[in-house]
């Protein structure tokens, strides 16, 4: 699926995944710094997290990193997506399908019901096509992005990472394949638990998802109302 995405001049294959939440405060991270670093040894105190949240082209190896400071949502997820497209769309004005690499997340699989009906209205708002591919358990760590978080691991490991803004400038001054990402603070507490009732999924399901034959629940493609007409 994913070879065929790069061949095809008017799909664009986006990989997206989330690090594991950085707990921010004065504490050790088990790095080397080049200036004398005081750091607490356990992490039981901390003063807040942030979750990046990243996006990469695998096809021009270009990184967006957005910093969230409270839980990775299905509704963050795909709130991401929106953004990294109102910002980009103009840069591809031949592509029609967007394909979503990603690990099957709680948050984005595709039995989740708000994210389902969250990345459904964003084809339909955006008038593009989307498939969403996931890698199967124990296999996440072939999606692309998740390179980029060990280079964001080396870059700020022994150092403090205080506040969101000092993890934010971190993340700007990392290199991903020579050039710096593009970092983007999403300043908003996502609610969890949110949930679509079961007749609206099922509407959605009939409707508005094609799940693939054989792959079944790991590719999922959705055509933008326009289409469906």
């Amino acid at each position: 699926m994913n070879e065929q995405a790069d061949c095809c001049g008017t799909a664009l294959r986006l990989s997206i995944d989330t690090k594991a939440v950085v707990k921010l405060g004065a504490l050790s991270r088990n790095g080397m710094s080049r200036v004398p670093t005081d750091a607490a040894d356990h992490d039981h105190e901390h003063d807040g997290v942030v979750v990046p949240v990243g996006i990469l082209l695998p096809q021009y190896q270009e990184l967006w990193i957005y910093m969230v400071p409270s839980k990775a949502t299905a509704d963050c997820l795909v709130d991401v997506v929106e953004l990294f497209w109102e910002e980009n769309r103009a840069r591809f004005p031949q592509v029609q399908r967007l394909v979503l690499n990603q690990d099957n997340g709680p948050e984005n699989n595709s039995r989740r019901t708000q994210y389902i009906q969250r990345i459904v209205q964003f084809s339909d708002q955006a008038s593009i096509d989307v498939s969403l591919a996931y890698y199967p358990p124990y296999h996440s760590k072939y999606n692309p992005i998740e390179r980029c978080w060990g280079a964001l691991e080396k870059h700020w490991n022994g150092s403090l990472l205080p506040t969101v803004d000092a993890a934010v400038g971190f993340a700007k001054t990392m290199t991903w394949c020579g050039e710096a990402p593009q970092v983007r603070l999403l300043a908003r507490v996502y609610e969890t638990g949110k949930k679509v009732a079961a007749s609206v999924m099922k509407g959605l399901e009939q409707a508005r998802l094609k799940r693939d034959e054989i792959l079944g629940r790991w590719f999922v493609e959705i055509a933008h109302q326009s289409t469906c007409l």
